[in-house]
């Protein structure tokens, strides 16, 4: 582990290669099975309730059914989610052919609203522990093609995410976790 900033650095982010391959995957990151969808911060649970008439039309209707029963979000300040599909898939997935993908950030591709998803999704597979304090990689066999495809084309983790990671924690800081892996792997 290494610090950056006030960020500790789990070993895992700079010794992971990973890409992901969503011809292989299918986008199994937004149907894990669990119950609980994609973790949000309470500023995003605000968002996602003022956005969603402008999601609303790229989602199948059985998704748009289980919002109306249940809500955009599940859970309580400090421990928001987007709630799933049978247990399943996120309530802002659609599927493009056999593909999941997510509503929230077609919607952002399209030009209709300036959030692209969350921030834990974003992210993905980098996750946050300690809240936000702390990040990792974490491992889960449906991502094995996107782990084959880094090792095969030499994508290491840090830089596949740079942009979710530029984000979360801003461009110098991202630098920074660029240069220090770089020079530590020399």
């Amino acid at each position: 582990m290494f610090i950056i900033g006030e960020i500790t650095v789990d070993d895992s982010i700079a010794g992971t290669k990973f890409a992901c391959d969503l011809q292989l995957c299918k986008g199994a990151c937004c149907t894990f099975p669990g119950g609980r969808g994609a973790p949000l911060t309470d500023n995003e649970a605000v968002i996602l309730e003022r956005i969603y008439p402008t999601v609303r039309p790229y989602l199948p209707a059985e998704h748009t059914a289980v919002i109306e029963r249940t809500g955009i979000i599940e859970g309580d300040p400090g421990n928001y989610a987007t709630p799933c599909v049978n247990g399943r898939a996120c309530v802002f997935v659609y599927f493009d052919n056999d593909i999941a993908k997510c509503a929230i950030e077609k919607a952002f591709h399209d030009g209709k609203t300036e959030f692209q998803k969350p921030i834990s999704c974003h992210l993905f597979p980098v996750r946050t522990r300690r809240n936000g304090t702390e990040i990792h990689y974490e491992y889960f066999s449906e991502c094995d093609p996107s782990l084959e495809r880094g090792r095969r084309e030499d994508i290491p983790l840090h830089r596949f995410a740079a942009g979710p990671l530029a984000r979360a924690f801003g461009t110098a800081w991202t630098d920074t976790l660029n240069e220090t892996i770089t020079n530590e792997q020399r």
